[in-house]
């Protein structure tokens, strides 16, 4: 029995592990920590092997539970009910919140709030559009922790993050905003601006990290 157990907790620490570096982001929302969002942004790469490590583990200990019990020869009483912790049910339960930690990457977004707000462009000529590449971005919900907080800012007209690219695509009104408050947005999530590309009349113009703004 106690083997059964190391089973079930062992399922229950890789299947969180998995999924870690993309609930912390979420965490940190709703805590109001943003700089913890990529604190385990480490993991991702180890995301596999922990998921592998899940479905065995619990797969051996449903093979466990539900294979054939060895008849005992023995005139005493062997109806004992077993406990909670060590029934089919408890199992199923715990096989159904390693099932919805393993998910997470794929629906976590849905924790973020919208920002809707109106918008008001004076001059169109005022429009600037970047491209960000960040660092430590791992899945959905890192994009839409970066979205967020960039969203939050006046002057924001779209923002679209990407975790497969590395990057975050802004355009922003440069009469209301600027590039040095869209790098502090994102680097307070706890992801990291590594260069910025500006577009400029259909050129891209790359200011890296260490250089100052060319523009405000």
């Amino acid at each position: 029995m106690k083997k059964d157990r190391k089973l079930i907790w062992t399922g229950i620490i890789t299947a969180i592990g998995a999924s870690l570096c993309c609930i912390t982001p979420v965490l940190a929302l709703i805590s109001g920590v943003s700089g913890i969002a990529s604190a385990f942004s480490w993991l991702e790469p180890l995301r596999p092997y922990l998921i592998g490590i899940t479905i065995l583990v619990l797969g051996f200990a449903w093979y466990q539970k539900l294979k054939p019990k060895k008849e005992i020869e023995c005139d005493c009483e062997t109806d004992e009910k077993p406990k909670f912790i060590q029934s089919k049910i408890f199992l199923g339960l715990v096989t159904g919140f390693a099932i919805l930690m393993l998910a997470f990457p794929y629906y976590g977004n849905i924790f973020y709030p919208k920002n809707e707000k109106e918008i008001i462009v004076v001059d169109k000529g005022n429009i600037q559009i970047v491209d960000i590449e960040i660092n430590g971005m791992t899945c959905n919900s890192c994009e839409e922790h970066v979205n967020h907080s960039v969203n939050g800012l006046d002057g924001i007209l779209n923002v679209n993050s990407s975790y497969k690219n590395g990057s975050s695509k802004i355009e922003f009104d440069i009469s209301k905003t600027n590039l040095e408050e869209i790098k502090k947005a994102i680097n307070s999530t706890g992801y990291t601006v590594t260069n910025v590309i500006k577009e400029l009349n259909g050129n891209n113009i790359k200011i890296y990290n260490n250089v100052p703004s060319m523009w405000t």
